[in-house]
């Protein structure tokens, strides 16, 4: 070890608290750095692992080969695991609407192809035997052509050619130039509906239907799916072995991984978010160790003086202060990998069940340590480290001499600059005078304890209010549901509807339960009965004495429309019976006003002038054309007691500039819908509540499938909806102040290192302003105002840009607005920046301070003059 390492290693021990303070900075970046890099690859792992459970652990797959190429691929070496299926072959879809597929695709699964090739049941079961098929959802959302259980089908099986050539699943349909060659008949039964195989491309031809294959083994054509030892040669292999044969890949996995080439949008957005967090690390621990380092060759001007002066060079001195980065890092950054990966996987431990309910149940968030994850953490820690220390040498080692010895550039003041006004000096008296001054002459440490401040109370607030704005967003979720478990229908029979309910209401846990219908007319109102606020949202008035408005009328069971009635405080009488007098809620949503400089938003206000209206109901046909002849009149009461939601369903509700929609007691049905009307239904279905909606939605799902219901249904677990927001606000709770906690802990790293040595370097200051007769009380106060002008200037810029950061998270969350979602102030948080930032500044100073009066005020002022 050369004699500039030796001092160097002198200068730290003589400065164990700065030392320690520059080792903690180091530790708290590579421990950021670690946990971010980490964390991000154990959620890819995690995503990747809950892609395979869901899409299958493949990585390529070969739609169209033969028996000797699955043999020659089963036996490669670079393959871990195979699995297939038969391609039966195509079927015409007749009806079909989507041009592009007009065709059935029929693959043979064997069980091994089911446990390797994740199906997911929309509803009935998975085919048992080759009589059996399972028919894609897609044929009906997309081709136009409705399935359900229980349907036999008969189709004409055969191949697709293109002259001599045979046409596969990842040849897309040309009209013209191909034919289909029946080979033979085969009928099949409906069994299940499931959701579209991710084999199947949107640019198939055919639409997958899934049997039974007695002929895997024996077949000559096939679809091959492999699983590679090394999925990071998932390209290559692909391209090497095709060998003219067309191929997929299983995207889905592969973009976790970091290997779909193709998701240039995800890519983007992994690289770009991760890069973004490892910078703000990068940059706030720049700004301490930079600052440490400053610091220490400011304590040690006067020795590279001497140095210099003996004959030690520009490159020996840069070497000396590197030196000294190196060994903070050989210290900080071990422990700080260390102290990363504890701390993110006590992170993920409490986040992990929240992951489960959001993404994939089955799939547990485990810690993944990759080693160049934590190779890439220690070199961008060193890296930072190395840039903190280099800026500083190359400043120290290009000043004069003389300079440093006599230590004349350590303050430069021009002036005038140290000039303070009357008004601090009667408010704040000497002491204040003397600390207004102390910050004028040392501008750069004023500016550095400031900004590490500042980025610390502008992280924090900016943090809690979007925090603030999610939790408001999950309160507007969960105050517009009434229910815990839908089940909606549209084309189901009333009967078979009732008949399940009375089976669906018995399952454990529900607690309340009801049925309803919800249909489109038109109701027909006299003009002069509309509101003012009616026409001035319809943009004018109608020259016609009548005006036709399309509704809904929601049929609800008896005793939950009386419930409604006597909760708006009407007569049972009046609204029950064979009477047709109903209730409605009919409300303008006037928006947002500005009135003397206060935001109302989403005002509701009255429809009608009066709460009683008398109208014409007309339903509406499943043509959209209203059927004029089944038109009837009614009595209607607007009541502001609002219905309950309607059953989950798929079709959007109408756009209108009002809410009109009148309910009824489900004996009237009959009588104002009759079935020969051809009232169009927007959705039927089940609403209930439970105590434990997960065990009830389980309970119902075994009792509708053992009821046989071949009808379209959906079943939805509300709670499930709710707790997954609520999840997504914990984890954003949790990851949002972890990252926030560590930053402000650098900050605060910085804010006592740099006022720590500022106060020590101003030892023999101090000791000359006791040594003339300062008081400890006048001393005290002087050090009180210095913590007070350190803090007012950090909080007169943080919180301003606080609070513009804060506007600028609402307004991005919020663009064009959301309905109940207003701009709120965390005040707890400000207060809490307030307070903390005073405190640490307080802390620190008296900290300092009571170092120096350890020390005997004449050894300070003949050391420093020595």
């Amino acid at each position: 070890m050369n004699i500039f390492n030796k001092v160097t290693l002198q200068s730290m021990k003589k400065s164990r608290t700065r030392t320690i303070v520059t080792i903690i900075g180091v530790v708290l970046s590579a421990a950021m750095i670690t946990a971010v890099a980490t964390f991000g690859v154990s959620l890819l792992d995690y995503m990747a692992k809950g892609a395979a459970a869901k899409y299958g652990d493949w990585h390529v797959a070969f739609l169209d080969v033969d028996s000797s190429f699955v043999a020659k691929q089963a036996s490669n070496d670079k393959v871990a695991n195979t699995v297939k299926f038969e391609n039966i072959g195509y079927a015409k879809l007749d009806g079909g609407k989507n041009p592009n597929k007009p065709y059935l695709f029929i693959s043979g699964f064997s069980k091994e192809t089911f446990d390797a090739l994740p199906v997911t049941l929309l509803s009935g079961r998975l085919p048992e035997n080759s009589g059996e098929i399972l028919v894609s959802g897609k044929t009906a959302t997309n081709g136009g052509v409705s399935y359900t259980v229980g349907d036999t089908v008969s189709l004409s099986v055969g191949s697709r050619m293109n002259g001599n050539k045979k046409l596969s699943q990842n040849d897309p349909y040309t009209s013209g130039a191909e034919t289909l060659v029946p080979r033979g008949e085969k009928t099949y039964t409906v069994v299940g509906i499931c959701g579209t195989p991710v084999f199947e491309e949107d640019s198939a031809p055919g639409y997958t239907l899934i049997t039974i294959s007695d002929t895997v083994e024996t077949a000559d054509d096939l679809s091959l799916f492999i699983t590679l030892k090394n999925p990071r040669q998932v390209h290559s292999y692909a391209s090497t072995e095709a060998a003219g044969h067309a191929y997929i890949l299983n995207h889905d996995v592969l973009r976790f991984m970091g290997l779909d080439s193709s998701d240039k949008i995800f890519n983007a957005l992994l690289y770009s978010v991760g890069g973004i967090v490892v910078a703000i690390i990068m940059i706030g621990s720049v700004f301490l160790i930079h600052n440490s380092f400053s610091i220490s060759l400011n304590e040690r001007t006067r020795q590279i003086g001497i140095l210099a002066s003996v004959g030690a060079t520009t490159k020996q001195l840069r070497n000396s202060v590197l030196f000294e980065g190196l060994c903070i890092g050989a210290v900080g950054i071990p422990i700080g990998i260390l102290t990363g990966l504890g701390g993110i996987r006590l992170v993920i431990s409490v986040v992990s069940g929240n992951f489960g309910s959001i993404f994939y149940s089955g799939v547990p968030l485990t810690l993944h340590v990759s080693v160049p994850a934590i190779v890439g953490a220690a070199t961008v820690s060193l890296v930072t480290i190395l840039i903190s220390a280099y800026i500083p040498a190359m400043k120290a080692a290009s000043t004069p001499v003389m300079e440093c010895i006599r230590q004349t550039n350590e303050v430069q003041v021009e002036a005038g600059a140290v000039k303070t006004s009357k008004l601090v000096q009667r408010m704040c008296g000497l002491e204040g005078t003397l600390a207004l001054k102390n910050f004028k002459r040392n501008k750069k440490r004023y500016r550095s304890i400031v900004l590490s401040l500042v980025l610390s109370v502008v992280l924090f607030i900016s943090t809690s209010a979007f925090v603030t704005d999610l939790k408001q967003t999950m309160a507007q979720v969960l105050s517009v549901t009434t229910y815990d478990i839908g089940f909606g229908t549209k084309d189901m029979d009333d009967g078979e509807m009732i008949q399940l309910y009375n089976k669906l209401k018995t399952a454990d846990g529900v607690t309340g339960s009801s049925y309803q219908a919800v249909m489109k007319y038109s109701c027909v109102v006299q003009a002069d009965e509309l509101s003012n606020d009616y026409w001035e949202s319809a943009g004018g008035s109608s020259p016609g004495k009548t005006v036709e408005l399309p509704i809904e009328i929601q049929f609800l069971d008896d005793s939950t429309y009386l419930n409604l009635i006597k909760s708006a405080g009407l007569s049972a009488e009046d609204y029950t019976g064979e009477n047709t007098k109903m209730i409605a809620v009919a409300k303008i949503q006037t928006g947002s006003n500005e009135k003397k400089g206060k935001k109302e938003v989403n005002e509701f206000r009255n429809m009608f002038k009066s709460s009683s209206v008398e109208a014409d109901l007309i339903p509406e046909t499943n043509g959209g054309e209203l059927n004029k002849d089944y038109g009837q009149s009614a009595s209607i009461t607007c009541v502001e007691v609002v219905g309950l939601d309607t059953p989950p369903t798929t079709e959007v509700s109408d756009q209108r500039t009002y809410f009109f929609q009148v309910m009824a007691p489900w004996s009237l049905k009959e009588k104002i819908a009759p079935p020969d009307a051809s009232v169009d239904v927007r959705v039927k279905g089940l609403t209930f509540q439970s105590e434990n909606p997960s065990q009830s939605v389980a309970e119902m799902k075994t009792m509708i499938q053992g009821a046989g219901i071949t009808s379209a249904y959906m079943l939805l677990n509300m709670s499930e909806v709710m707790d997954e927001n609520r999840n997504y606000i914990f984890i954003s709770n949790v990851f949002a102040y972890t990252f926030i906690v560590m930053i402000s802990l650098i900050a605060v790293a910085n804010v006592f290192n740099t006022i720590s040595t500022n106060i020590r370097l101003r030892r023999r200051e101090l000791a000359m302003l006791k040594s003339v007769g300062m008081s400890d009380r006048s001393f005290n106060r002087m050090m009180r105002c210095e913590c007070a002008f350190y803090g007012i200037r950090a909080l007169f810029v943080g919180l301003p840009l606080a609070i513009i950061f804060s506007w600028l998270i609402y307004k991005g969350m919020f663009i064009g607005g959301a309905d109940g979602i207003i701009f709120v102030l965390p005040w707890a948080s400000i207060g809490i920046s307030v307070f903390s930032v005073l405190l640490v500044i307080f802390v620190t100073m008296m900290y300092a301070v009571s170092k120096l009066r350890k020390e005997n005020i004449i050894d300070v002022l003949r050391d420093d003059m020595a």
